[in-house]
């Protein structure tokens, strides 16, 4: 991306970074985002710190074959732009693959993508696909199948959360036979410039749009398939999927055709061993598998003690939010949810669930770890505040609810518990119907009032506009504010992050007051892996790289 033109605002990010009103990361995240190679951006924090953060070096000789084997639930994959679970992408991303790819260290990559370049005004971005990939069927790849997936996710038929994402720029709502739906904001907002070049026109600022097509729902699927995927499916990626058992295992064999880096495994077996965690330590420590996906806080003391293992860890935002549908009573008074979250104490919640190892919520879902996140005065508990406001919402003798829990995370049962106990104090009677985690799956964003978990996004404006922007797909809560969307839309046209949490502070403040959640705690994550696995590197959305991995003899 050297040879692409350099975007207006990089010399006053330069700037900031070497006057210390960035750090090295928020540099290295917002400069690559204008098209800045990974490699010149950190050559220059290298230069302007004289510390610059080394990008990881590649291994010269990695180990070659073997079957490696990871814990993981194996869910429903056939429709990937629909998905809601990482385990599901953590699959197909084996197969098919993104435009460009968010590491561990948070830093927005090429991928099948090799550039991309934005107008000044970030409302235009070019994005030119590398040359000479082909499909696993051999014919070649281009930007007509990048488009092609763009309008599939953004079509309101297919119900996608990419519409959460690219809504505020790429989409107007409109009215069809009576009912408010989305389109394209303009006949030219996709344009094809050329085989290999594709153009987004926007009607408003983005900053982001490298890494939304990271968000794990945007794979680019072969369009002569109409956006279904399975055994056998064609894809651009290192493997082919040959077996996929819901519930039990999904078997992916490596291919000796694949365009990137790797693979260095002859197979990946992703095994389902259920919703007990001490399932999934036994297989561990009996070495039947080398890694787990994700461990549970309940096992993390086990883990370090097999001495067979490596222990991975990354600070995240990933975390659950108590909501309910404000279409629905008690929940459509803002008072009522106000009053829960004044019933609650985070800080004990993180205690009690997570052992502490993470941050304590603030009932706003933008997390400590996100550049923008603008810290206010903490949210604490008052009960004496929460009684008042549900007497003013007609709710002076106490309210019932009855909320359902997943009870595939004994974190998430133990945080609702913990609520369960606090709220007593306020007059809240509540009941928790925990669920087998495939049966909460099936009606996460249907409940009237549930406990669901969201995964880490490298940006706060991302969760925020996928969660709760006025008819977002993966809008839950059926939350519906236009000050908040106004706001969203402002905060996500912001480069300078100084000035976008000015913005956010004000969207942090709307949601504490009016916003339809409770957030218990923002969770670190981290795994066990054999230490014969080289090149694993704990992602903070816990995504599963296989062609990057290998298994030392």
């Amino acid at each position: 991306m050297d040879d692409v033109k350099e975007h207006i605002h990089i010399p006053k990010l330069k700037q900031q970074l070497v006057e210390g009103r960035v750090d090295r990361r928020e540099f290295l995240r917002t400069a690559t985002l204008l098209g800045m190679s990974a490699g010149a951006a950190y050559a220059f924090v290298g230069k302007a710190t004289g510390r610059g953060i080394a990008p990881a070096a590649r291994a010269a000789a990695m180990p070659k074959g073997g079957t490696l084997r990871l814990a993981m639930r194996v869910l429903d994959v056939k429709d990937p732009h629909t998905f809601s679970w990482v385990t599901d992408s953590n699959v197909a991303r084996q197969v098919v693959e993104y435009v460009t790819k968010t590491g561990q260290d948070n830093i927005t990559r090429p991928y099948l993508a090799e550039s991309w370049s934005a107008s000044d005004d970030l409302k235009t971005w070019t994005f030119k696909i590398r040359k000479g990939i082909k499909w696993h069927d051999g014919r070649e790849f281009t930007a007509d199948d990048v488009i092609w997936n763009i309008k599939d996710c953004l079509d309101p038929e297919t119900g996608s959360s990419v519409i959460g994402l690219m809504k505020g720029y790429m989409l107007n709502e409109v009215e069809k036979d009576g009912k408010k739906t989305t389109e394209l904001w303009d006949a030219n907002a996709i344009e094809r410039v050329d085989s290999h070049t594709f153009r987004l026109n926007a009607k408003q600022p983005q900053l982001a749009v490298p890494e939304h097509f990271f968000h794990y729902p945007f794979l680019i699927l072969d369009p002569e398939e109409g956006g279904k995927f399975g055994v056998g499916s064609n894809g651009t990626g290192a493997f082919d999927l040959v077996h996929h058992e819901i519930g039990k295992k999904s078997v992916l064999k490596a291919r000796s055709d694949y365009w990137g880096d790797g693979p260095y495994l002859d197979s990946v077996e992703f095994m389902d061993l259920g919703d007990d965690p001490s399932a999934a330590v036994a297989a561990l420590a009996s070495k039947q598998v080398h890694g787990l996906y994700e461990a549970s806080i309940l096992s993390l003391s086990t883990l370090k003690a097999l001495p067979h293992l490596d222990i991975y860890q990354a600070r995240t935002a990933q975390t659950a939010i108590v909501r309910g549908k404000v279409s629905m009573s008690p929940w459509k008074d803002p008072r009522v949810m106000r009053a829960f979250r004044l019933a609650t104490d985070t800080p004990k919640l993180l205690q009690l669930a997570y052992r502490g190892l993470g941050d304590p919520g603030e009932h706003h879902h933008v997390a400590p770890v996100h550049p923008e996140y603008a810290k206010l005065p903490f949210m604490k508990q008052d009960i004496a505040a929460a009684k008042a406001l549900l007497a003013e919402a007609g709710y002076a003798g106490g309210i019932k609810a009855k909320l359902d829990v997943n009870g595939s995370a004994k974190w998430e049962i133990d945080a609702a518990q913990g609520m369960k106990e606090q709220w007593k104090a306020a007059g809240i009677d509540l009941e928790l119907n925990v669920l087998p985690g495939a049966q909460f799956w099936e009606i996460w964003d249907k409940t009237p009032f549930g406990q669901t978990s969201w995964t880490h996004r490298p940006l706060g404006v991302m969760v925020l506009g996928l969660a709760y922007r006025s008819g977002a797909p993966w809008n839950e809560s059926e939350f519906s504010n236009p000050e908040f969307d106004r706001l969203l839309s402002k905060a996500e046209g912001i480069l300078d992050v100084d000035a976008r949490r000015k913005v956010m502070a004000k969207i942090e403040t709307l949601m504490q007051h009016e916003g339809p959640i409770v957030q218990s705690l923002w969770r670190a994550v981290f795994t066990g892996m054999d230490k014969r696995v080289n090149g694993f590197k704990m992602h903070p959305t816990s995504y599963i790289f296989a062609n990057e991995l290998a298994l030392a003899t």
